[in-house]
Formats: C-alpha cells, sequence, structure tokens
C-alpha cells in the first residue's frame, strides 16, 4: 500500500506528485532541455515519449535526484529533489521505486536478496525472517514463482529479471514508481504481458507511474497520459487521442506511421479514439 507523506510534505490529492519547472539540461555545449516544465497527477500512468537524444532518461535522473540540472525547479512527493538536506533525499528516495533496463540487479545476489537491499537499508530492525516474507510478498505480486526467490539473476530469462526488478521496486511500498523501458527486448506475448502486470498493480496499489517507453503498444494499452519530449521540451502532455492531433513532424511520423496503426488495431480503436 501507498505511504501517506509525512505532516510537513503532506500534498492535496490532485497536486502533482512531480513537478517540473524551468529545467535546463546541458552536457558541455549540447544543451539537452531548455526551459522544460512537467506536472504528474497521482494515481496516473505518464508515457514519456521522444527522439533519440531527447533526454528522457536524463529528466528521469533529475527527477530522481541523479543527476544535478543546470537549472530549474523539481519536486517529488512536494519534496524539493534537489535540496541540499540528506534526509530529503533520503525520502525521495524512500518514497520511490525504480526500474531500470534489465533490472539492474546485483547479479551476486539472489532474486530474494536483491529485493531485501531496500528492506535492509530502510528497516534495519526487521528480523530475518520478515524480511524473507515480504521480499517472497513482492516476488509473487510481480508475477514470479516462489522458487525464483533464491535463483541468481544469471538463471533467469529477461523477462523474469524485469521482473524481479519490479519486485525490488515495490519492496518498500513506495506511492511512485519509474520505469525506464520496461517492455525493451521482450517478445510481443511478454511485453503485453508486462504492460497488463502494470496495470494491474497500479489499479491495486494506487501507484502513480512515471514510465519512458518506445513501445507504442505500451502507450496504447496503459498509459493515461503521454508527455513528448522534442525541440528541447515537453511540446505536449496530453491523453493520446490529443497528442496523435498534435501538429509536430516527430508526432506525426510516430504516431501515424505503420508500427502505430498497428498499436491502434491491436488496443481496438481507431486514430483520435480515446485509449480509456
Amino acid at each position: 500500500m501507498s505511504r501517506a507523506a509525512p505532516p510537513e510534505t503532506a500534498m492535496h490529492e490532485r497536486d502533482p506528485i512531480i513537478r517540473v519547472r524551468g529545467l535546463v539540461n546541458r552536457f558541455g555545449e549540447q544543451l539537452v532541455h531548455e526551459e522544460l516544465d512537467l506536472d504528474v497527477m497521482p494515481g496516473e500512468i505518464i508515457g514519456v515519449v521522444g527522439g533519440s537524444g531527447s533526454g528522457k532518461s536524463v529528466l528521469m535522473r533529475s527527477i530522481l535526484g541523479l543527476r544535478t540540472p543546470n537549472a530549474g525547479e523539481i519536486e517529488v512527493l512536494g519534496i524539493d529533489a534537489h535540496s541540499e538536506d540528506a534526509m530529503q533525499h533520503r525520502e525521495i528516495e524512500r518514497r520511490t521505486g525504480v526500474l531500470f533496463q534489465d533490472g539492474a540487479l546485483f547479479s551476486s545476489l539472489s532474486v530474494g536478496e536483491n529485493v531485501q537491499v531496500p528492506l535492509k537499508e530502510y528497516h534495519r530492525g526487521l528480523p530475518d525472517s520478515l524480511r524473507y516474507e515480504l521480499a517472497l510478498l513482492k516476488v509473487k505480486l510481480a508475477g514470479l514463482p516462489a522458487d525464483a526467490l533464491d535463483k541468481l539473476p544469471a538463471q533467469l530469462s529477461g523477462g523474469m529479471r524485469k521482473r524481479a526488478g519490479l519486485a525490488r521496486a515495490l519492496a518498500l511500498d513506495p506511492p511512485l514508481l519509474f520505469l525506464d523501458e520496461p517492455t525493451a527486448g521482450l517478445d510481443p506475448i511478454g511485453a503485453a504481458a508486462f504492460d497488463r502486470l502494470i496495470r494491474t498493480l497500479q489499479q491495486a496499489l494506487g501507484l502513480t507511474v512515471f514510465l519512458i517507453t518506445h513501445d507504442l503498444d505500451t502507450l496504447y494499452a496503459i498509459c493515461d497520459r503521454i508527455a513528448v519530449l522534442a525541440d528541447r521540451k515537453v511540446i505536449a502532455c496530453a491523453p493520446l487521442a490529443e497528442v496523435e492531433q498534435l501538429d509536430h513532424p516527430w508526432v506525426q511520423e510516430y504516431f501515424h506511421g505503420p508500427r502505430a496503426r498497428a498499436a491502434q488495431q491491436a488496443g481496438g480503436r481507431e486514430p483520435g479514439m480515446s485509449s480509456r
């Protein structure tokens, strides 16, 4: 279950759970983001899309506090993501879960031990038996069999490693989940099953999901809104039906090409129809 914010960071239900204003990210002479603004609302699955080099992962890392931007303001769960107060950073870390590409698991630890890493860091007083039971619960929530708990990442398929990474991301019952290309490398059946899992967990646990993807099927299947990164900004953040109508070259090519039409048909809708 999601946790309530501490009194000093309590949020109103319809306040943005992520608020980005005037974000600037630069690598030497390369300007990646320029005055970028974005709001992510509680309880939604937001899909973040954009061409290669548009800065999707840089945006996520900035929100998580893994990169210090050149300028701008970022609030996560009502907390300044770039505060100099270390306790503020730990509070954001405790209340967010992150699934990096391919799971990013510790190769020398079993799946169960990987899932227990956040529990050991933030709940050091828990007995080993309870940590084990919590890890088992998260593994099952992620759609893995119980015997996966004792396997090493190298013994798992790519899809199972992603689910193990998801179990670790859920270890602390975070209200906010970040997913970086969660279906990359999966076959269509596996990708569709992972999409369904994310939507089920989002609804059951009341999660807010920030999802970077190139997968059109994912966008049409589970995303409530789409944030489009282009021209160093978020040029649109709206339901799919609205984004599809945007008069921008990248949007037109991406959402109206052959792959988009196939994704629309798989979702049982025509261009311009709502995805929900």
